[in-house]
């Protein structure tokens, strides 16, 4: 099995079993049809992945893993906030007639600061810091800027990542955590783990790194109402082995990677669950 599949059928047997139902409260998601969202919930999850013994995505069902590489460059590489700079249309319904998104995810990304002396952006500072001082406790990257919230279309779930760097007898190792808010367990945390992997191994490429573990902390890890009958039937799925994925390794500039850079080979997943219905 997938070492992202046990994580994932642990966490949300957890979420079942033990979570707090929200039915009854205050809810600000909502169904297409008006229909409160509600959620059973669990708070503070921690899972970790090494991707030193494998890629970490589940089988249970298919996760575009193109389509989530896509998304993360197009936050973090091309730092934008305009979904027609998006081969896909997860972000359509909060764009406006422009496209954007407003002043969130790659808008924040991108702005520019003061770092010694120079200006400079969110990406360029970790990939200098990695290069010139790789053993800083400061690599990070930190898309709750508040003073961006109410201009942005969606508050950022996943918002940050810290960076840190171990020795090992085979060179430096690359390790993150990935800090996020609030998580949806059916529609996106297979994809988000997914992408904040490769992500972690491209800044390690380019930095002359291994890419090391992942700590996955989420606040509010939550199966909403409509989801549960189909996430109990992803805990009955048969699970795979993870497949091999691995990068392009002639890429040596984070701005050059392509989703043509990479590749994905033994990956066998269980059916699609097609037609998941998405609070906003």
């Amino acid at each position: 099995m997938s070492y992202a599949d046990k994580v994932f059928k642990e966490t949300c047997k957890d979420i079942l079993e033990n979570g707090t139902d929200t039915q009854g409260e205050k809810v600000r998601p909502h169904w297409e049809d008006g229909t409160p969202a509600y959620t059973i919930k669990r708070f503070g999850v921690v899972n970790r992945y090494d991707l030193r013994k494998e890629f970490p995505v589940i089988t249970l069902r298919r996760v575009a893993l193109k389509s989530a590489l896509d998304e993360i460059l197009w936050i973090y590489q091309k730092k934008s906030n305009n979904v027609h700079d998006l081969n896909s249309h997860i972000w359509d319904q909060w764009a406006d007639g422009d496209g954007s998104i407003g002043t969130c995810y790659g808008g924040v990304i991108r702005q520019p600061f003061m770092f010694r002396g120079k200006m400079t952006d969110q990406t360029d500072r970790v990939l200098k810091m990695l290069k010139e001082e790789p053993f800083s406790r400061r690599i990070m990257t930190d898309m709750y800027q508040f003073q961006y919230l109410d201009g942005g279309h969606l508050d950022p779930c996943c918002y940050g990542m810290t960076y840190n760097v171990t020795q090992s007898k085979d060179g430096l190792v690359l390790n993150a955590i990935l800090n996020q808010r609030s998580q949806d367990m059916l529609a996106a945390n297979g994809w988000n783990v997914s992408q904040y992997a490769l992500l972690l191994m491209m800044f390690a490429q380019v930095s002359g790194m291994i890419p090391g573990e992942l700590v996955h902390v989420i606040a509010d890890a939550h199966i909403y109402d409509r989801h549960v009958p189909m996430i109990r039937e992803l805990l009955d799925r048969e699970e795979h082995a993870a497949p091999k994925v691995w990068l392009n390794p002639d890429v040596k500039d984070f701005y050059a990677f392509t989703v043509d850079d990479l590749h994905v080979d033994g990956y066998v997943t269980g059916e699609q669950i097609k037609n998941i219905p998405i609070a906003v």
